[in-house]
């Protein structure tokens, strides 16, 4: 296929998101350029997708040979005007190093050089190791021996049977232990935290075997550190952690009756499922679960951190740009916790990703799984502008799904810094069309798509669901200072079972910071559940302003449907918020500007919680033209107890809004569309299709995929 000049000008007067079209029908229209399979050579020319029958020729063998003859095709044709393909056939690739993408892999928009499945095959590209030549014992336990584990070389806190995650041995086998008594600031943690805390009779033992590669793992508010024992004090009943909590502050600390872990005790492997990996020994033992069979059942451990880093030159203004990666999965990425343990004050995003990008322009990942990741699936660090994540699957994450504004593999530095320039600044980022699921399995305080310093994301039609914290975060400024994060679109996403009653402090959406142009639209969220307080659908935190909230369905959250804890000017209409439990709608600070204007709203419940809670002492916020309705009957009063005629007249709000049943079509079966006599409708309020908001498109790499179990309770 050759474009034609003529055709070649018609396109570029076309909008981008056309032009980008164009040219992903191109590059799928183009016969492929070389040929990668599992049973090729690195020595044949990669010109054939299957090897000759004589064995003289056929497919590489791995995908670094591919980039390699990538290269010398676009030094041999360099004014080349089509796509450079290279078509990778089904089965698993077992990494060696992480594919590692520079500058002088980069194609052109009108030459985008394409990494894609070969037809409907199935390529993975894992960064773990089968582990083979298991011995079975008498009780049916599976060991085997690992040398460059027993040599240092090798550590893991992940084990994948049969396709599915497994978890260490931990205590107790079910619920939590509860720190019986607060630890001070120490001199060994610098004053910067605690590391110490009193626990009860028999349930840490200074006799465990292996005893600093146990790990409690304390539950504060909305985070969770992981952090390894340095000592255990029977007589005192104290532990003692190498590191220590991210600060001293009451939500950091390890306070009386917060819940904690013991993991990775090798006394207590005794359930099916369960493993242990002795480190001194290097021997790894599995109990298995029935029909599970050592010479038949794929077991694989995680060895590389990274599998994919696009790492371009932002000091030297080389972008890695316009290539794409379509129809692969990447599989089994490593973490193990640091001798000075994990423990961060947000959403775990100083943790990697298995995906992680610097310096990115104009790269599409197009229909690729990431799945069976130690930490986020994918970032986008300094320098990413322009990139598009489409239709893709991130599924059992061991931390979150995307970062955008931060990378953060260790030897790319601080990228948790606001930009220091534009061309550092990450932005123009979109996720469409994604599965992100089962998050946090490690990490629970990692976040669905996380937003830092960067302006012009589109975030849209994604399942995300089945995380421990927050689906999505936006900002990261702490109060009304200067923020990079404006004009970013979260919309027609469906986020649900949330939380799940592990962390507290979270939203379907949360967001922080000054975030002018930011709409959060035609999203459905519901299923939100915190273990003490917070579990909100709406959250606008710490300083949020500018931000408009319209159009949303949000249903079943813990504490309450919306919540503003303090802010400026935000817009929160034509939507739908019912069922909250502990109240519906919250406001906590007062400020003497306006808060917000809630306007065209419905809110709806049938409990005996209030309708407003926490702070509305002041005047500063803008209500109206809200339709109000308790199911059950109850009498519906606003603060200090004012029936709404009160309400109107003593405060001056809600003067067009009413307390009438707003006409859904069955709550009960959580259908939430109005019937055409609903008085909303007369208030202003604008309906909007909830069915739209999700993935358009089902899930196709990881459908097949056994469940992944849950990792907190």
């Amino acid at each position: 296929m050759v474009i034609r000049p003529s055709l070649t000008r018609q396109v570029f007067l076309l909008p981008a998101t056309a032009v980008l079209c164009f040219l992903s029908m191109l590059a799928q229209a183009t016969e492929p350029d070389f040929f990668v399979a599992p049973q090729g050579n690195d020595q044949w020319s990669g010109k054939l997708p299957e090897a000759k029958s004589d064995g003289t020729d056929g497919p590489f063998a791995s995908f670094p040979r591919a980039q390699q003859a990538v290269r010398q095709l676009k030094e041999a044709q360099p004014d080349r005007d089509l796509a450079i393909v290279v078509a990778i056939r089904g089965g698993t690739y077992w990494l060696e190093a992480p594919i590692a993408f520079a500058a002088q892999d980069s194609g052109t928009e009108r030459a985008p050089v394409v990494y894609q499945a070969f037809g409907d095959e199935r390529p993975i590209f894992s960064g773990g190791r089968p582990i083979t030549g298991w011995k079975t014992d008498e009780p049916g336990r599976w060991s085997v021996d690992l040398p460059d584990v027993k040599d240092g070389q090798w550590n893991f806190c992940q084990l994948f049977v049969g396709d599915q995650r497994r978890f260490r041995p931990q205590l107790p086998k079910k619920g939590y232990y509860k720190i019986a008594k607060a630890g001070d600031a120490t001199p060994e943690a610098g004053g910067k935290g605690f590391n110490r805390f009193g626990f009860s009779e028999g349930e840490l033992d200074p006799n465990w075997a292996n005893l600093t590669d146990v790990e409690v793992m304390p539950f504060h508010s909305w985070t969770a550190s992981r952090l390894p024992v340095a000592s255990i004090d029977a007589a005192g009943k104290t532990v003692t952690v190498s590191g220590h909590t991210t600060g001293t502050s009451w939500w950091a600390a390890f306070r009386e009756g917060h819940r904690y872990l013991a993991v990775n005790v090798r006394e207590a492997l005794t359930e099916p499922g369960e493993w242990y990996l002795d480190r001194p020994s290097g021997r790894l033992t599995y109990l298995p679960k029935p029909d599970e069979d050592p010479q038949r059942t794929v077991v694989i451990a995680p060895r590389l951190r990274y599998l994919v880093l696009l790492a371009g030159d932002l000091a030297e203004r080389q972008w890695v740009q316009h290539i794409q990666l379509r129809g692969l999965t990447f599989a089994h990425s490593n973490w193990t916790t640091p001798p000075q343990g994990q423990a961060f004050p947000q959403a775990e995003v100083n943790l990697g990703a298995a995906v992680a990008a610097m310096a990115t322009r104009n790269v599409l990942i197009e229909n690729c799984a990431v799945r069976h990741t130690g930490e986020y699936a994918m970032a986008f660090g300094p320098g990413c502008q322009h990139n598009r994540v489409e239709g893709c699957e991130l599924f059992d994450l061991g931390a979150g799904g995307v970062k955008i504004g931060n990378a953060l593999p260790s030897e790319w530095g601080d990228t948790l810094a606001p930009p220091t320039d534009d061309e550092a600044l990450v932005s123009h980022q979109t996720i469409r069309n994604c599965r992100i699921a089962h998050g946090g399995r490690l990490h629970p305080a990692a976040i669905g798509v996380w937003i830092g310093h960067s302006p012009y994301n589109v975030v849209e039609h994604n399942d995300v669901y089945d995380f421990y914290y927050s689906a999505f975060s936006v900002g990261w400024v702490w109060g009304y200072a200067q923020s990079r994060a404006h004009h970013n679109t979260i919309g027609f996403n469906h986020a649900h079972h949330i939380g799940q009653g592990v962390l507290s402090d979270m939203g379907c959406i949360y967001t922080l910071g000054v975030s002018p142009g930011t709409v959060i639209h035609d999203n459905h969220f519901h299923d939100v559940i915190s273990f003490d307080y917070g579990g909100w659908g709406l959250y606008t935190d710490e300083g949020s302003t500018g931000v408009v909230m319209k159009n949303n369905l949000v249903y079943r959250c813990s504490r309450g449907s919306f919540h503003q804890h303090y802010g400026k000017e935000n817009r929160i209409e034509n939507n739908i918020l019912a069922l909250g439990g502990e109240h519906q709608l919250q406001r906590t600070r007062t400020e003497e500007h306006v808060s917000f204007f809630f306007e065209r709203n419905i809110v709806y419940w049938d409990n005996n919680s209030p309708l407003m809670g926490s702070n509305w002492k002041d005047n500063n916020f803008r209500l109206d033209h809200n339709l109000y309705f308790h199911a059950g009957g109850k009498p519906i009063t606003f603060p200090g107890g004012l029936t709404l005629e009160q309400w109107q007249q003593q405060r001056n709000q809600d003067q067009h809004s009413l307390v009438a049943d707003p006409g859904f079509v069955d709550a009960t079966k959580d259908d939430f569309r109005l019937k055409p006599d609903s008085p909303a409708l007369k208030l202003g309020f604008q309906p909007f299709d909830p069915s739209k908001a999700g993935r358009l498109t089902p899930p196709v790499l990881t459908q097949d995929l056994p469940p992944v179990p849950a990792a907190f309770e």
